[in-house]
């Protein structure tokens, strides 16, 4: 009995060194085998997002929590160059004889690599430091939020992490150095916002600074002793004040010195080849090959349908027929009925009714659904340091590792943009069984390559989440609640304005003035939500239409299988293809919606 479990456990151990080995330097034997290396080549890329998977720690391994991502020129070269080869390798298998869940592996990964070679051309387009996202930002809330410190090891490489800020942030200057010369300059507000946000990083003496605080808190639940825990709070105090805050202030003094060379320009056309990379914009964002003008009229149409449904609403609950659909939410906004006190108590409370109302989200979606994630949710607030350019909600996934749940960020930065109406479609959409359901599911997905389960296709998506908050509806979960049907129909016409404005900055030449107007007197929203999205869409070209795009495809595929099946379509079977299969792009999810109606097709038949 020992020496079959040791031969066996022999043989194991040369077959996995023999994958290994075959992985690393040749050409795989399997595409599976080339698809998981593919994706650890290109996490091993980044350490900080090998840091927030938290895949590699279940096997001893952590050394990558040491190091913070290289953003210089040199690095990007590099990846590039390795996307290349990669994406040359992979097509040497060919597609010839491929079926079933390989030909779709085959086809999603031809079709994200194929678009990410091709961004090659623009690679320097977009806008890395900016009023929504950047290292400025992100390092800190990094390491408060991703940095896991549970023994020595684990508080020194925080520390590491710390001192390398400066070499980090060196990389990027001279990344934002190269866009700078072939002209790609940001917006002035981007640039007046960045400043903005760099000097709130830094406002706080060391001492007191979120770096070290949360640093203290970790350690503190640790069993590291209290002297050497002392002794860490104190290094990290230092690194904060001779590495972190030097490097901020030579960020700052490089967007200080090129706000003399921006200008107001909002549109990507005013960039060296702007039109053509929007249109990769669209195409990266859509997976179609429609044209910003087809979008922008498929726009313009969807918000006259919607407010038309919404105009029903508003009559039947008595408001004047003359006044704009968009005033009279305005009207909505600044109702006290559906507003919190701008108080600390009343943000406490808009987490509590989340919390609530997700609750009460389960108890309608069993109709719908037969897969729920394993993972938890939790509801919490957008970092205070973060939240002003933010935007009103976003979710995180959880760690693949379980130590952390997903997360439902609420912003509670303008009180006014968090009305009650609204509520129960912001977390459909961000929660259960939006984002949450969608993403957690992702990450459990058994049986296909890893790849399936992180591509980003935002269409797939943001489209999901969107068609979710339509099909609660569809589940009663509006019913005796017109209030918040209408919150619901004006996160779809927020949607469908999107569609509208992003084509008209990038493609029509819409100041951000004109931008701004339109969605304020359609969407009837805030006018900080506004300002913040309009900024949002102008650093973001195309991503925005993702979500309208997305959920008009969703409903699309449903409504075809529904009339090709009959009585025996089950919208539990629909949901399931999408879920336990990965995001994908649109035509590929459409063949698989077809493969599933024709097997049911052929099972009666065959009956």
């Amino acid at each position: 009995m020992w020496t079959w479990t040791k031969r066996t456990l022999l043989t194991v151990v040369v077959v996995a060194a023999i994958f290994i080995i075959n992985g690393i330097w040749f050409k795989p034997f399997s595409m599976r085998v080339f698809y998981d290396r593919s994706m650890l080549e290109m996490a091993g890329g980044s350490p900080q997002a090998l840091t927030q998977l938290r895949v590699l720690e279940q096997f001893g391994i952590r050394g990558h929590n040491a190091k913070l991502d290289d953003m210089s020129p040199a690095a990007q070269a590099e990846q590039f160059a390795a996307m290349k080869d990669t994406y040359a390798m992979f097509q040497s298998y060919g597609r010839e004889g491929r079926d079933g869940q390989d030909l779709i592996s085959y086809d999603i990964f031809d079709y994200f690599f194929g678009q990410m070679v091709e961004g090659e051309r623009w690679q320097h387009h977009g806008y890395p430091v900016n009023q929504m996202f950047g290292v400025h930002t992100r390092f800190p809330q990094f390491m408060t939020d991703m940095h896991q410190v549970g023994d020595d090891t684990d508080a020194e490489y925080y520390l590491t992490r710390l001192n390398g800020v400066d070499e980090q942030f060196a990389g990027l200057l001279e990344s934002l150095r190269v866009a700078e010369a072939e002209g790609i300059i940001p917006p002035r507000f981007v640039i007046e916002a960045v400043i903005g946000q760099m000097d709130n990083v830094i406002a706080s003496a060391p001492a007191e600074h979120v770096l070290v605080t949360t640093f203290a808190d970790k350690l503190a639940k640790t069993e590291v002793t209290a002297e050497a825990q002392a002794d860490f709070v104190a290094q990290a105090e230092v690194a904060v004040r001779d590495v972190v805050y030097p490097a901020y202030a030579d960020l700052k003094a490089y967007f200080v010195n090129l706000q003399g060379k921006a200008t107001d320009d909002a549109g990507v056309w005013k960039l060296p080849d702007g039109d053509d990379y929007y249109a990769y914009q669209l195409r990266r964002y859509t997976t179609t090959d429609l044209s910003a003008d087809a979008i922008h009229q498929l726009g313009l149409s969807e918000v006259a349908r919607i407010q038309a449904e919404m105009r029903a609403i508003f009559n039947e609950l008595g408001y004047d027929a003359a006044i704009p659909v968009g005033a009279l939410l305005q009207v909505l906004n600044e109702s006290p009925e559906f507003l919190y006190p701008d108080t600390a108590e009343g943000r406490e409370q808009i987490l509590a009714d989340y919390r609530a109302i997700i609750d009460d989200i389960y108890t309608y979606i069993d109709p719908a659904f037969r897969l729920k994630p394993q993972a938890g949710l939790e509801v919490v607030r957008v970092p205070e340091y973060a939240e002003k350019n933010a935007p009103g909600a976003y979710y995180q996934g959880p760690a693949l590792d379980g130590s952390r749940p997903g997360r439902f960020f609420a912003n509670l930065y303008d009180i006014k943009a968090t009305p009650k109406y609204g509520m129960k479609t912001l977390a459909v959409h961000e929660g259960v069984p939006g984002h949450h359901y969608q993403i957690a599911l992702n990450q459990e997905i058994e049986g296909l390559p890893i790849f399936r389960s992180f591509v980003p296709f935002s269409v797939h998506s943001e489209g999901w989440a969107l068609y979710t908050e339509q099909m609660m509806a569809d589940l009663g979960f509006y019913e005796n609640d017109p209030h918040g049907d209408l919150g619901r129909l004006q996160a779809e016409l927020f949607r469908a304005i999107r569609l509208v404005v992003d084509t008209g900055i990038h493609a029509k030449r819409w100041s951000r003035e004109e931008a701004i107007a339109y969605m304020a007197a359609e969407g009837g929203m805030t006018m900080s939500d506004v300002v913040s999205e309009i900024e949002r869409y102008i650093v973001m070209p195309g991503q925005a239409t993702s979500y309208k795009m997305g959920m008009i495809k969703f409903l699309e595929f449903r409504e075809k299988a529904r009339s090709q099946l009959g009585e025996q379509f089950d919208v539990r079977d629909f949901h399931d293809v999408i879920l336990k299969n990965g995001p994908m792009p649109m035509h590929i999810l459409e063949r698989l919606v077809d493969a599933y109606v024709a097997e049911k097709l052929a099972a009666e038949t065959a009956a």
